[in-house]
């Protein structure tokens, strides 16, 4: 099943995207949500015309990501945590510590975009991942610290 997704979705594709799904997945879900429209022959007309009207905004949108991502990839964070005797985090530090610590560096980054891979439960080193826009994402390296 072919459709045009309305927003972006993880793990499946971005705003506009045309993507293949199992019928299901679209049925059951993403069309029921909002999150997407069959991507038929007039709808396909429509984006194109649309895409074509927004392309000068999608560069400047693509163009201040790739200023911001040049502005923090050389940002080192030190995120303070309360910990055990052992080094074991109470809890674990998560994206809304990261926004914030980049917030008081002036950076105001949404924290739906900030992505750590593996939890982060123990006082150490470890790299964040900001998508800052479907083609651009930028890994800011963070040390989390005994409080």
């Amino acid at each position: 099943m072919k459709l045009i997704l309305k927003e972006d979705v993880s793990g499946l594709g971005y705003k506009d995207d045309v993507v293949e799904v199992k019928s299901g997945y679209g049925r059951n879900y993403l069309i029921p949500t909002g999150k997407a429209v069959i991507a038929s022959e007039s709808a396909l007309k429509v984006l194109a015309e649309n895409q074509r009207q927004r392309a000068h905004k999608l560069a400047k949108i693509k163009a201040d990501a790739e200023a911001l991502a040049e502005a923090i990839k050389d940002l080192r964070l030190t995120i303070g945590a309360k910990t055990s005797e052992t080094g074991t985090i109470f809890g674990s530090v998560n994206a809304i510590q990261i926004a914030d610590a980049l917030e008081k560096l002036g950076h105001n980054i949404d924290r739906k975009l900030i992505d750590i891979k593996n939890p982060v439960k123990e006082v150490g080193e470890y790299v964040a991942t900001i998508k800052l826009h479907k083609e651009v994402s930028v890994d800011i390296p963070f040390e989390v610290v005994a409080e």
